[in-house]
């Protein structure tokens, strides 16, 4: 049986992945961690990590980046794994998570959803194909209350795209203060936020006479709780490192 913690256990995705987790034989949630006093769960809840007296097997976190340095020190206090999927971390804490990796897994991506990284796979192996003929933008939309832009979910992509071509990317956020011809070596990145939009990512080839388009929609927050849950069945076995939707689909 593997005893899974909670971290951020009232939000919405974490509830999600404690639904799925209660309908499965060999896993189980034996503790949550979440600032909120005011809701209650079938498992124990703890305000903070130094608060803690069930140790588990492995961590799933969707909390919040203020949460990182308390996470991580308990896991590797502990000797625990942990499935990192809170999103906007600045570039100090992912260095604070690759550098705790080596000593504990950590599984980490700005998106949990195995469709998405599916898209990301195609992409890259699109860019391989297409080559310098085809001009790339990213296009991504969410709800009018996420707070950052572009979304680390369009970060990732580009970052794959950008590992995956020989010259050197510039990302260009937005066109409107450019009064210039676009460069071939440019990807561009374009946020759009309004309504309940959950997700959208696509990534568009532009090339002479011809337009290719890869797309994502998630249309239920319930997809990520989805893909951390086979995170967290995956990172249990692993040594220390870090490790990502490529790593546990083979992408």
């Amino acid at each position: 049986m593997l005893n899974v913690l909670l971290s951020g256990c009232f939000g919405k995705v974490s509830s999600a992945v404690a639904k799925i987790i209660k309908d499965k034989d060999n896993m189980q949630v034996v503790a949550g961690v979440d600032i909120c006093r005011d809701m209650t769960a079938d498992f124990p809840t703890f305000t903070n990590f130094d608060s803690v007296t069930i140790i588990p097997d492995v961590v799933i976190d969707f909390s919040n980046p203020s949460n990182l340095d308390d996470l991580l020190a308990f896991c590797q206090k502990n000797n625990i794994p942990a499935v990192i999927a809170t999103t906007g971390y600045n570039d100090e804490q992912i260095k604070k998570i690759h550098s705790a990796a080596k000593n504990i897994p950590i599984f980490f991506t700005f998106n949990m959803s195995l469709g998405v990284n599916v898209l990301v796979g195609l992409a890259k192996n699109a860019a391989k194909v297409l080559g310098e003929g085809f001009d790339i933008e990213i296009i991504e939309k969410h709800h009018n209350q996420k707070i950052d832009a572009p979304s680390g979910t369009a970060i990732m992509i580009a970052e794959a795209l950008n590992n995956s071509i020989e010259e050197d990317m510039q990302y260009v956020y937005d066109r409107h203060s450019y009064r210039e011809k676009r460069k071939n070596n440019e990807i561009g990145i374009h946020s759009v936020r309004g309504g309940t939009i959950v997700g959208e990512h696509e990534v568009i080839f532009a090339g002479n006479d011809e337009i290719i388009s890869l797309s994502h929609t998630a249309l239920s927050k319930s997809l990520f709780a989805t893909g951390a849950v086979k995170a967290a069945e995956y990172i249990a076995t692993c040594e220390s490192g870090m490790y990502d939707m490529s790593s546990m689909l083979n992408l």
